[in-house]
């Protein structure tokens, strides 16, 4: 007994060890193509802003000896072809890229479109390297999860492998692109997955520390910022960096507000989907010539926040003008991230701050410039509500321990501060706009992501509205069903007849040759459509414990689809269970 029982102990460890040396060697596959990834991306950034500008380097310096004409034409072109781009061949490439990958996540067991890789990089190298004010680190997020997600599909790995694989690769891009391995890690468990699970944790991390190496071997070992030197001059500081938090969560819920408004305001122009990019541009490459600070990632500017020399006035105005012009890009079908502009805000917010505090008090305050790297890490902490990435993100990027209680205090302050005023983070938000609430669960989601029609039945046995009472009882005596839609004598739906209508009058012979099925029917008839999701299915034919409901055309809600049961929801929801493989532990490794 105790030789059999020791025998399958250690048949189950080395399966284990086995399981976890092939996902630690799927990692390092992940973390080489996504430090690749973040390689070539950078050089087609480059590649794509040389041909724009004439020039690779920082696109501050390089503007001020273009002609003007080509200022504004060049973002406006860039619009243009990232609009066609998005529309014709991968939509979910617009925008910055990260919600995407946590509805993935969330909705979509980790599979992400292959082509995204190739969509998302053309598409963002485009918008990025004409000018358009965003970041590179979303779209390498979105490029290294659609790695991680291709390999796992090619390898066909279960659900929960496969979003691991995900994290490591969004993992792998941030690491690669800031050169913060640890960051990048914390990114993809804390803002990505949610999960610190150990078997999780373990292969993000491998995959972040070697997508780094990648980065360091071709890009080299440098800091993304010129940082200057940072200390913490007096205890007395910390109730103004308390006080610094509020006002880098005001900045944060500005930003997403106005984000997400000016968004709306494009959607709801009548103009062809894929030119309204260029629209987008037109408008960056005019507020570019009065502020180029603008253009592009931005680290031009961050650095030259960062050592003082931009004046306090033109810091102001920098936040207002930056929060515009990345709503702008994106809401007009731009493609790039908000991870940048994010940190720019903060070097402007921190840098400006700094100035107003070290000027009434001189002789307890750091330079501005400390301020503004503190700043950084609050704006970031504040629009993602993910404290720990930009803790350690900052932490990383200045290699100094000396800012570590400032940052932290900060950050969490600000990420505490903007969920009262916004319980989204700049994320989350984009995906609750779409009736997608992450947390709340898997089950949820997995209801909110069937459609109506992929599960009604289209077979309806219907009563016309004039039939009479003696056809009504002998159809219920064959039918399945004790609820039927009512149509009218133009075909389209004028009621329903539930068993609560008809159970009085059917039993009743003197009634059965006066009444006819439209002076018993329900008129005020609960319907959903085909568009509608699952969960809005079940939320209506609950409360009042409908037996079925007619399924309605989207454009005219008289115009009979089907019906559904609450059998027919739960047995789809069963379905969807069973292929995700949330609940059986089997691995197809």
């Amino acid at each position: 007994m105790n030789k059999k029982f020791w025998k399958q102990f250690s048949i189950f460890e080395i399966v284990k060890t086995r399981e976890h040396s092939i996902m630690v060697f799927l990692a390092i596959i992940v973390g080489l193509a996504g430090g690749f990834g973040a390689v070539g991306f950078r050089y087609l950034i480059n590649f794509v802003q040389t041909l724009s500008y004439g020039s690779a380097d920082d696109l501050l310096g390089v503007v001020g000896g273009v002609p003007w004409f080509v200022r504004i034409a060049v973002p406006a072109m860039g619009g243009l072809l990232v609009g066609l781009l998005v529309y014709f061949f991968a939509r979910e490439a617009k925008g910055h890229g990260v919600p995407e990958v946590m509805e993935a996540v969330a909705l979509k067991g980790g599979v992400i479109r292959k082509r995204l890789v190739v969509v998302k990089s053309l598409a963002s190298a485009i918008c990025i390297g004409t000018g358009g004010s965003v970041g590179r680190e979303g779209p390498i997020v979105q490029i290294g999860s659609a790695i991680g997600s291709s390999v796992g599909q090619i390898l066909n790995v279960s659900a929960d492998r496969m979003r691991t694989l995900v994290g490591c690769g969004a993992a792998a891009g941030i690491a690669a692109t800031f050169n913060a391995p640890i960051a990048g890690a914390m990114f993809a468990l804390e803002i990505i997955l949610g999960d610190f699970g150990l078997a999780t944790f373990s292969p993000i991390v491998i995959s972040a520390v070697t997508a780094t190496a990648v980065s360091r071997h071709y890009l080299g070992d440098f800091p993304a910022f010129v940082v200057p030197h940072y200390e913490l001059v007096s205890v007395w500081e910390f109730p103004l960096y308390i006080t610094m938090g509020f006002f880098c969560a005001f900045i944060a819920f500005a930003f997403i507000k106005t984000l997400y408004r000016i968004e709306d305001l494009f959607e709801a122009v009548a103009f062809p989907e894929y030119l309204k990019a260029v629209v987008g541009g037109l408008i960056l490459g005019v507020a570019g010539l009065a502020f180029p600070h603008i253009l592009g990632v931005g680290y031009g500017a961050i650095d030259l926040s960062l050592v003082q020399q931009i004046s306090w006035w033109l810091l102001l105005l920098l936040i207002v003008i930056k929060i515009l012009a990345t709503s702008i890009t994106i809401g007009s079908g731009g493609s790039g991230g908000i991870f940048a502009p994010s940190l720019f805000l903060g070097a402007m917010a921190g840098g400006f701050f700094g100035v107003v505090v070290h000027a009434i008090f001189p002789g307890i305050t750091a330079s501005p410039g400390a301020y503004g790297i503190v700043g950084m890490g609050a704006l970031v902490s504040a629009t993602t509500h993910g404290p720990l990435t930009a803790i350690l993100m900052l932490f990383e990027m200045t290699g100094d321990y000396k800012i570590i209680l400032p940052l932290m205090i900060t950050c969490i302050i600000s990420s505490l501060a903007v969920q009262k005023l916004l319980n989204e983070s700049i994320y989350t938000l984009k995906l609750m706009r779409r009736g997608v609430d992450i947390r709340e669960g898997r089950e949820v989601n997995i209801l909110k992501s069937i459609k109506v029609g992929d599960v009604m039945n289209s077979s309806v046995e219907t009563v016309h509205e004039s039939m009479g009472l003696e056809q009504f009882s002998r159809m219920v005596s064959k039918s399945k069903y004790n609820s039927f839609p009512v149509i009218g004598i133009t075909g389209r739906l004028s009621g329903i007849l539930s068993f609560n209508d008809y159970s009085d009058a059917i039993f009743n012979d003197d009634l059965k040759d006066l009444i006819i099925a439209r002076d018993i029917a329900t008129k005020k008839v609960v319907t959903v459509t085909t568009q509608d999701n699952l969960y809005q299915a079940l939320e209506r034919i609950t409360p009042k414990d409908f037996s079925i409901m007619p399924v309605v055309s989207p454009e005219d809600h008289l115009k009979l689809e089907g019906v559904l049961t609450r059998r027919d929801i739960i047995g789809a929801y069963d379905k969807a269970v069973i292929k995700k493989s949330l609940f059986n532990g089997a691995d197809k490794l």
